[in-house]
């Protein structure tokens, strides 16, 4: 099912790639009619809802979108409060078995303690992010501390975990609040104190799908190359040169969806902003010969 932006290439059932494989067409089929649909949902920002049966797979559930002027010209204040609004979050949020936080800045950490306790869910993130998580008052029995390497089945789906990169920018490549917190701090007030703390990529297979969900442009080559999925979540900024450099690392890809492309101070409830040109990001998709998927806020889109 696809409704508004979705249906931007994005017609037809996806095939299971990482694990078909060199297989024979013969058995691909099979698999294709094994596969079971999964529910993608896009709440803006990188925070997707991924459901497949009883199955959910949250990354990045940040719903309240405070205003911080990100995307102004004179850039995010760092002093900016941090503001959950439950109201927001159970509007579109009710259940979860796991969260996959990809790096701590505010945008994507905020949101993760008022979820966690609500669903009840396995929170995946880095020592640093773990630690920001705890002194938020998130229950610590939810959190798992990873790194890179780890492959984590779950009923329904599995998780496997990539270091990875975060997006740098300017004259001296640089991103907003780097950092690491090697134990637990003072609670966060502001969204300066949400750090980086390392950023991670996932491939979240679930209904038979392998999905790359990357927050960023940037990536590390060497965690992914060779890597074999049916979808990629990509980011714009990497244009021109990181983009290209992803799709030539990993194995050809059928799809690739856009992601944190919106300027996450407007509001949910309408249409998405960007923060940038796309056009790069589709002109590099498309030269590979995969299709680019632009979801739009709170739309949903059935693999």
């Amino acid at each position: 099912m696809l409704t508004g932006a979705a249906a931007v290439g994005a017609a037809g059932v996806i095939g299971t790639a990482g694990v078909v494989g060199f297989e024979s067409q013969g058995a691909a089929a099979t698999a294709e009619a094994q596969r079971e649909p999964v529910e993608i949902t896009w709440f803006g920002n990188h925070a997707w809802q991924f459901r497949c049966g009883k199955s959910v797979v949250l990354t990045d559930p940040w719903l309240t979108r405070f205003k911080t002027g990100t995307f102004t010209p004179e850039g995010a204040d760092p002093k900016t409060k941090l503001v959950i609004e439950p109201d927001v979050i159970d509007r579109h949020l009710s259940t979860a078995d796991a969260i996959l936080v990809h790096h701590g800045h505010y945008d994507h950490l905020s949101d993760v303690p008022y979820v966690a306790k609500k669903t009840q869910a396995t929170v995946l993130g880095t020592e640093t992010h773990v630690n920001l998580l705890r002194a938020m008052r998130t229950p610590s029995d939810l959190l798992s501390p990873v790194r890179g390497g780890e492959y984590l089945p779950f009923e329904g789906f599995s998780i496997e975990v990539f270091p990875s990169l975060h997006s740098c920018s300017g004259k001296r490549h640089t991103y907003a609040y780097p950092g690491y917190r090697f134990g637990v701090p003072p609670r966060p007030r502001v969204i300066e104190d949400l750090v980086e703390g390392g950023t991670l990529a996932y491939v979240i297979t679930i209904g038979g799908l392998r999905m790359l969900s990357l927050s960023t442009a940037n990536f590390d080559p060497n965690a992914l190359r060779g890597l074999q999925v049916d979808v990629v979540f990509a980011a714009p900024g990497g244009e021109p040169g990181i983009t290209d450099r992803l799709l030539q690392t990993i194995k050809p890809v059928r799809k690739v969806i856009a992601t944190h492309w919106d300027d996450f101070d407007q509001p949910l409830d309408r249409p998405g902003v960007p923060w940038t040109d796309l056009a790069p990001l589709r002109a590099s998709v498309e030269r590979t010969g995969a299709e680019f998927i632009l979801l739009d806020h709170l739309e949903k889109l059935t693999l």
